[in-house]
């Protein structure tokens, strides 16, 4: 990793699991809880708008209105760090280990403006 780590942000919906078992594996990732900043009930565009100031990628279940909140976001000209779909019947273990992995390897720039999905 040559500039800055990836830091994440759970929406309201992304099981917290995933959390607890990368701070266990991991503890100084940055992985923001929903809960942490009151996101229930909050307009995905919105969080597109919070997980964009607070420079973390947002992961999410939501694959049926993400895409198409976040495209949204992007043609009004916003600038998005990133997201990432988590199918919701992937298997725990591969979503951690995936997280894990971009966190390890990759670099924040890697993921602005950039929608991608954790394949299952």
């Amino acid at each position: 990793m040559n500039g800055k780590p990836v830091r994440f942000l759970a929406d309201a919906n992304l099981n917290e699991d995933i959390i607890f078992g990368l701070h266990r594996l991991q503890p100084d990732i940055v992985f923001l809880d929903a809960q942490d900043i009151d996101l229930r009930g909050v307009p995905d565009d919105e969080v597109l708008a919070i997980a964009a100031r607070e420079g973390c990628v947002l992961v999410t279940h939501d694959s049926r209105t993400m895409p198409t909140h976040f495209g949204n976001f992007l043609a009004a000209g916003q600038h998005s760090s990133g997201v990432i779909i988590v199918p919701q019947l992937a298997p725990m273990r591969a979503v951690i280990d995936t997280l894990l992995l971009i966190w390890r390897a990759g670099d924040s720039e890697d993921w602005v403006d950039r929608i991608d999905r954790i394949p299952w």
